[in-house]
């Protein structure tokens, strides 16, 4: 549809139709305000007639690229119109060197929470717009396991994680447990699962019970998979999203529904209900994305925009993004390049730290 939209765009007038619709875009992003064919008239790169001007735009706007929002106005670029523009017209600048030095005390950070907050706090400073930070699961490892039996049909798995965390989970053992047959269980697990996480411990032992037949009796193996099946540390889900600069957005010059739905929109974000949404957009590829309205339901009730960009772990894996939310007229020339900046900066620290 935009690929379609940009060959009439050019066949109705080549560089004199692209240069007027780049030119209302960019005054448009600029304002947030209708643009008429006086203005872009005026700043032209030659010189020509209003009503030129005008009958391009008529043009324009029977392509659905740009529409009226009120009678005798001029015009804004639609959402078709701001996605052709961003794909295919869009100038990136470059990040300054006032916005780079604004990142700089990221490097100073060694714990992760004070990490990302600062991080959603910078981008929503420098942007204007509310900034979105998702998280990596933060699994601590696995530092020591103990089984204690609470009566014949009940005992418990007390996991100590490296981050000090003391998790208790009650289970049912195997019939016939003893003291000897829970020190032995425990006593396997500790050889083998110290520094890894409980998914890693436990998908370990799936393949091991059976490798290890001979050294475990089948009380105890029974024991193990039954104790290591409670075992779980929160994943933190409802601390990944981290949402900062909220007011920027509710002060924007909306009307009160816009208002209102912006406000249900962060709501809803913090509230964490959204989380898998906005996980399945970072997961849709590399780069930075942008988002515009109706493209995506998360958005789509608000009219907003989303810059968003993943970043990787030491290993190259992909574990967060970090993402910009604004009104559909962002300076996205600017604001692209300051989110990939950021992402690719949080991976470098992920990578160099033990974060």
């Amino acid at each position: 549809m935009t690929n379609g939209a940009m060959t009439d765009l050019l066949s109705l007038g080549d560089e004199r139709n692209r240069e007027v619709f780049a030119s209302l875009v960019k005054e448009y992003l600029g304002t947030g305000q209708p643009v008429g064919s006086r203005s872009i008239a005026r700043d032209f790169s030659h010189p020509v007639s209003a009503a030129t001007i005008r009958n391009v735009m008529q043009d324009l706007e029977q392509l659905g690229l740009l529409e009226s929002p009120h009678v005798s106005s001029g015009r804004i670029p639609t959402e078709t119109g701001l996605r052709m523009f961003i794909d295919e017209l869009l100038e990136i600048d470059n990040i300054t060197r006032e916005d780079r030095l604004a990142f700089q005390g990221l490097h100073a950070e060694d714990d992760p929470k004070a990490l990302f907050n600062k991080t959603g706090m910078l981008l929503s400073r420098i942007t204007g717009g509310a900034s979105l930070i998702l998280a990596p699961k933060l699994h601590a490892s696995i530092s020591h396991i103990e089984f204690v039996s609470l009566a014949p049909d009940r005992a418990m798995v007390v996991l100590v994680t490296s981050d000090g965390a003391v998790e208790n989970r009650i289970f049912t053992p195997p019939p016939g447990q003893t003291p000897s047959s829970m020190q032995a269980a425990a006593n396997y697990l500790n050889s083998i699962a110290k520094g890894l996480t409980v998914t890693e411990m436990q998908a370990l032992v799936a393949k091991g019970i059976t490798a290890r037949k001979s050294e475990l009796d089948s009380l105890t193996a029974d024991l193990v998979q039954r104790g290591i099946a409670e075992c779980h540390v929160s994943d933190g889900d409802g601390e990944r999203l981290i949402v900062r600069g909220r007011a920027r957005l509710l002060s924007e010059d909306s009307d009160a529904q816009d208002l209102e739905k912006t406000r249900e929109l962060l709501d809803d974000l913090e509230r964490k209900r959204d989380i898998a949404r906005f996980l399945a957009l970072v997961e849709e590829g590399e780069g930075v994305k942008v988002f515009i309205g109706s493209e995506n339901r998360l958005f789509s009730l608000t009219g907003s925009s989303l810059v968003t960009a993943p970043y990787t772990d030491r290993d190259g894996k992909l574990v967060g993004a970090v993402g910009v939310i604004g009104p559909k007229r962002l300076n996205y020339a600017r604001i692209v390049p300051i989110v990939d900046y950021t992402a690719h900066l949080i991976g470098e620290i992920m990578a160099s730290e033990t974060h």
